[in-house]
């Protein structure tokens, strides 16, 4: 499987956002989920699908020893920017740190709750829990 190492640190996105206002925080969000790496439209099932999202998102593990990889997708721009501000939260980190990661908290500054309208970010702790329970098994196994 080829990598793309396109999707940016958390912490790079923070510096940016900061920066920002209003809708290029939005302008942002939405580069961001075009950044994500393609998900083939195979692994677009409801098994990978994410409850509780307003709009549809998808996201997929991919096993690679020790390490997460995700991919993921959705169907609406601003909401693929926030999955995509969630998986650079874990993307490429040991499944060990991630199992015991506050991503809410390293998520916070952001403030996304009062940036975004609540239908869009109400998926968000769904997305965060199924990332996190992925990273818990793997961390088991090894």
């Amino acid at each position: 499987m080829t990598r793309f190492d396109t999707l940016r640190s958390l912490s790079d996105i923070l510096e940016e956002y900061e920066f920002l206002e209003g809708d290029e925080r939005y302008r942002l969000l939405i580069e961001l989920g075009r950044e994500l790496e393609d998900m083939p439209d195979a692994l677009k099932t409801d098994a990978t699908l994410v409850r509780g999202c307003s709009a549809a998102v998808w996201v997929y593990p991919t096993e690679d020893s020790d390490t997460l990889h995700f991919l993921a997708d959705s169907n609406a721009a601003i909401t693929k920017g926030i999955v995509a501000l969630v998986i650079s939260a874990v993307q490429d980190k040991p499944a060990s740190e991630v199992a015991s990661m506050d991503v809410t908290g390293a998520l916070e500054p952001f403030d996304l709750k009062n940036q975004l309208s609540s239908n869009r970010t109400q998926g968000v702790p769904n997305m965060i829990a199924l990332v996190k329970e992925h990273a818990a098994r793997l961390a088991a196994a090894a």
